[in-house]
């Protein structure tokens, strides 16, 4: 099995276990058609966090290491109210396994400055402001204590429950 196809396979395994759509209904159905969406970062506001994950294709190596990062911690996602949004230049672009048109995508790139060859991690709070930037690969773990330190972040953990790290 070649490079690209063992990739793709990784990113349908990640989208099918992802415990929920942009629409935030489980995913796992059997209707497999995935109907391509706008993506707006505004309607997330208040709402979800968004890590968004750009770069040039899937075949990127940094993208690839980012993505098998995120994999290997998916479960903290969805505590945290976290939205992945991969944005690629010549690859179908997701936000939370859901395809996004391209002009969304573009929209996405603009706003944030982020040329069409580069790789960027970009971490936006519930608030709407970009919380953190990496140009490689991060570690979950790193992203999720930057979001356990926030406040709104503190304030949710104590309505759970849940010990601060």
């Amino acid at each position: 099995m070649n490079k690209s196809v063992l990739i793709a396979l990784a990113l349908l395994a990640f989208t099918m276990l992802s415990p929920v759509n942009q629409a935030g209904t489980a995913q796992g159905s059997s209707n497999y058609a995935l109907k391509m969406s706008s993506f707006n970062l505004s309607s997330h506001k208040w709402k979800n966090r968004v890590l968004l994950v750009f770069a040039p294709s899937v075949d990127n190596q940094a993208y690839q290491q980012q993505i098998q990062l995120l994999q290997e911690q998916k479960s903290g996602f969805a505590d945290r109210d976290l939205v992945l949004v991969e944005i690629l230049v010549t690859d179908e672009s997701y936000a939370n396994g859901q395809p996004i048109d391209e002009s969304a995508a573009a929209k996405l790139r603009e706003h944030f400055g982020i040329d069409k060859e580069n790789f960027r991690v970009i971490l936006v709070g519930k608030d709407g402001g970009v919380k953190r930037t990496d140009v490689t690969p991060v570690q979950a773990t790193a992203i999720f204590a930057e979001i356990d330190a926030m406040p709104m972040r503190q304030q949710e953990m104590q309505k759970k429950g849940i010990n601060s790290p």
